[in-house]
């Protein structure tokens, strides 16, 4: 059983930079693909990336490619998630996901509690 716990978020202002970050525990972490995914006031939940357990390949929501990079450290059971130059419209509570695959997943069979980040100036 995999427990993901976030931390990182708060309040950034639209021309800054924030990093997220998911501390796993209760398995082999290496193992497990990972990801991010988000829910803004009002709107529904919504994937914003992933990587495979290898940080061989990742994968982008269209709107989030170029300001959120995704990667991972195995040896401290740890997963990232940078943002730069937040745009208020990714204020949102932000979940940590993961799953036990080789691949990317379309199911994420755990969830973190999300940390909620606030882009504003």
């Amino acid at each position: 059983q995999v427990t993901l716990v976030e931390s990182g978020g708060g309040l950034v202002q639209p021309g800054g930079s924030l990093r997220l970050s998911c501390a796993a525990s209760g398995d082999t972490f290496s193992s497990y693909a990972m990801g991010w995914f988000r829910q803004a006031p009002g709107k529904e939940r919504e994937f914003v990336a992933a990587i495979t357990w290898s940080s061989g390949r990742s994968d982008y929501a269209d709107s989030m490619k170029g300001r959120f990079t995704i990667s991972r450290d195995n040896a401290k059971n740890t997963l990232y998630l940078q943002m730069d130059h937040p745009l208020p419209e990714a204020t949102a509570v932000y979940y940590c996901v993961a799953a036990q695959v080789a691949g990317l997943p379309r199911v994420w069979h755990f969830w973190g509690q999300g940390p909620h980040l606030t882009v504003s100036s």
